[in-house]
């Protein structure tokens, strides 16, 4: 399982590549307690326990309360989450002994040194087996998941190659772990290489305390040496290969993998970064986190439901990113679950792993056999938990596996070290009917498992598949094309039955919306429309577009209430006001519209699209005074844009009823002014015959 969920991918955009890596990660952990319940069928020992355990399965019990009272569906899907998390963690736990771990880590290593190499492909080469997001991305279609993956396998690898005893196996892993971190570097993840900065000297550290145990250090010198040699001479050299991906060129963030990371890394400096760049729009989804967990201190809002309940807590100015988690697992666990749940899981995690830190460090004698172990499973730990402050990597099967399997290598050692980790560690009285009743469950989830992957798969290709046909809804194909009306119709019944499979697909469906209204087709778009309101009631551009598209039917009354939504959610919002304005045009109420704009523009409140708007309603309902009032205070704020503003507000001058040639030749002059050189005579050709002699 940990070498597929890295490796493995969908070679289209049909399927969302974490639904595959999730199934993966399920279907692994079922058929893995599967296999155990049946070997321990008639087992009467007690079997491990661990503190730990209860954690994810405390998160488990609140996510499937908060069904009833929260987010039904997303609730669930947190709840299954869950479950496979603690089953995992309660199976690693009761199988992972110090002989087999190193199966275990291979498998872990092996899977992000595939998963490097399509990065290392996708970076030298522009191979695009793999869809791409943020690139290069391997197989996980965001660059940033990647890094935050293989930030964390990096000192499980280590372990790994500290282990080994020949010196030629030594030097082939010490080029692997240099091609994973090279792979690294070249995503430009910043999260992850400051996370790189602070493991290197941990790492260290790690590797100088324990040089007594680790047979690395019983090689000799001369091969000690050209381990660092290899490792020093492979980054050096493959971080110098320039890459052949014309995107990654055109971003401008570097050709090699060493420039790349150099120069995003120093890109943290900037201050663009706090006020434009992508900080600046995560920490307004940290403070709008922060001000709904306050609102909510004991209970959170539910389970999975940050993204429903975040447009209520979000500043009029803010504008989030297009995404659905909050960038930050510590903000959002604690929002959603409460600090009676989700601030004692964490207080309990990081109290324990502190205790765990100072017991290693402590370690002596026959114990002491233990600490590289918890060392190493600690500093993966330490980049999994500084990752999760500016990403979601919890919710990703990838790193979601791999946070229980470290957290379960710990407790197995905990185990092992008898009473002096007794506190976390205990038995768990077992029968063989607990193995039979296990079975039985294990095998109605593996059914379970299919049938949800199976309806998520056809899902996801039904609704994609429809937001392809999309694409070409306005455009005239080839003859050998399926027609219009065909493409049409495949597109419609696609997400029809796409919806009727899954309802809650926001990020997917809102996209066939948005196609379908800008070819016309306004009664469809409301139907996925209403769907997806139901599914996400705070949502503001989802209510807007019900509201400007029931207008279009002429279904002025819902498109009223939709209003009401969006004025519930952002009442004091310039586009509430130019929504409200553009529906009263609409809806034959010019005169109260352009009442709205002039109080709104006596108020000194208006942006760049009530202000188009004003002169669009002006022009349309014959109202001159509005339309040049709309033009003068567009000229104010965007004078930049004075070359076409001007000329139409000489048009207006140039003809009744507010025909003035005085102020329509001086509106075309300063027109004319702001029109660079080789566009002059254009300008003046487009003016009446009366103005083209006087420019």
């Amino acid at each position: 399982m940990m070498f597929l969920v890295p490796t493995l991918g969908v070679p289209s955009e049909l399927m969302l590549q974490d639904t595959l890596k999730s199934a993966l990660a399920a279907f692994g952990v079922l058929i893995a307690a599967l296999v155990f319940f049946w070997q321990q069928r008639q087992r009467t020992a007690p079997l491990r326990w661990h503190g730990l355990v209860w954690l994810p399965l405390a998160l488990m019990a609140y996510a499937l309360g908060s069904m009833a009272w929260s987010h039904t569906y997303l609730a669930g899907v947190e709840a299954i989450r869950w479950f496979i998390l603690s089953l995992l963690l309660w199976l690693v736990l009761n199988t992972l002994t110090r002989k087999n771990l190193p199966t275990l880590l291979w498998g872990i290593h092996l899977g992000a040194v595939v998963a490097s190499l399509w990065v290392a492909l996708q970076f030298w080469f522009d191979w695009r087996f793999f869809p791409q997001g943020a690139m290069p991305a391997s197989s996980f279609i965001n660059r940033n998941f990647f890094a935050e993956y293989a930030i964390a396998v990096l000192p499980l690898s280590v372990w790994l190659l500290a282990s080994l005893r020949s010196p030629r196996l030594t030097m082939v892993m010490t080029a692997s772990v240099a091609f994973n971190v090279v792979a690294l570097m070249m995503t430009g993840t910043r999260s992850a290489l400051v996370t790189l900065l602070v493991l290197l000297p941990v790492l260290a550290v790690v590797l100088v305390k324990y040089r007594d145990i680790l047979p690395f250090w019983r090689l000799a010198l001369v091969n000690r040496a050209l381990t660092a040699a290899i490792f020093i001479a492979c980054v050096g050299v493959m971080g110098s290969i320039p890459t052949q991906n014309a995107q990654l060129i055109k971003d401008g963030s570097g050709t090699t993998a060493l420039e790349r990371s150099f120069l995003r890394t120093a890109s943290m400096a900037k201050r663009s970064e706090y006020t434009e760049g992508s900080f600046s729009i995560r920490s307004q989804m940290w403070m709008a986190t922060a001000r709904m967990m306050l609102a909510n201190p004991l209970t959170g809002v539910g389970a999975g439901a940050w993204e429903v309940q975040i447009p209520l807590y979000q500043r009029t100015y803010t504008v989030l990113e297009t995404d659905y988690y909050a960038h930050n697992e510590f903000l959002q666990l604690l929002s959603e679950y409460g600090m009676a749940v989700g601030g004692l899981v964490l207080a309990f995690l990081l109290a324990y792993l502190l205790h765990s830190a100072g017991t290693t460090w402590r370690l002596r004698g026959e114990d002491l056999q233990e600490a590289p172990l918890r060392a190493f499973t600690l500093t993966s730990l330490l980049a999994l938990l500084i990752v999760s402050n500016a990403g979601f990597p919890w919710h990703l099967a990838g790193c979601g596996a791999l946070l229980v399997l470290a957290l379960a290598m710990l407790a197995g050692s905990d185990a092992r070290l008898g009473k002096r980790q007794q506190f976390f560690a205990s038995c768990l009285r077992w029968k063989p009917t607990y193995s039979r009743v296990a079975l039985i469950a294990m095998a109605t989830s593996l059914g379970l498992a299919a049938y949800i992957s199976r309806q998520a798969a056809v899902a996801e290709y039904k609704i994609v598949h429809a937001i392809h046909l999309g694409l070409f809804l306005t455009q005239t194909l080839p003859a050998s094309a399926p027609s219009m009306a065909d493409r049409k119709s495949q597109m419609l019944q696609d997400v029809q039955e796409g919806i009727a499979i899954n309802h809650h697909y926001r990020r997917l469906t809102a996209v066939v919306a948005e196609q379908l209204a800008a070819s016309g087709d306004f009664r469809n778009a409301i139907k996925i429309l209403e769907t997806v309101a139901a599914s996400r009631p705070n949502v503001v551009a989802i209510w807007a577009g019900l509201a400007i598209n029931y207008a279009q039917m002429g279904q002025h009354e819902k498109a009223h209430l939709a209003l009401q939504q969006v004025e519930r959610l952002k009442p004091d919002d310039l586009e509430t006001v130019t929504l409200k304005v553009t529906l009263l045009t609409k809806a034959g109420q010019a005169i109260e519209a352009a009442g709205i704009l002039n109080k709104s523009f006596d108020l000194g409140r208006y942006d760049f699209n009530l202000l188009q708007t004003g002169y669009a309603v002006g022009l349309k309902e014959n109202n001159p005074l509005l339309t040049i009032r709309s033009l003068e205070l567009f000229n104010t704020k965007w004078p930049e844009q004075g070359a076409d503003t001007y000329f139409r507000l000489g048009s207006i001058y140039a003809n009744p009823p507010m025909q003035d040639d005085a102020k329509a030749l001086a509106a075309f002059k300063q027109g004319y002014a702001g029109v660079p050189a080789d566009q002059k005579d254009n300008y003046r050709y487009q003016l009446p015959l009366r103005f083209q002699q006087q420019m």
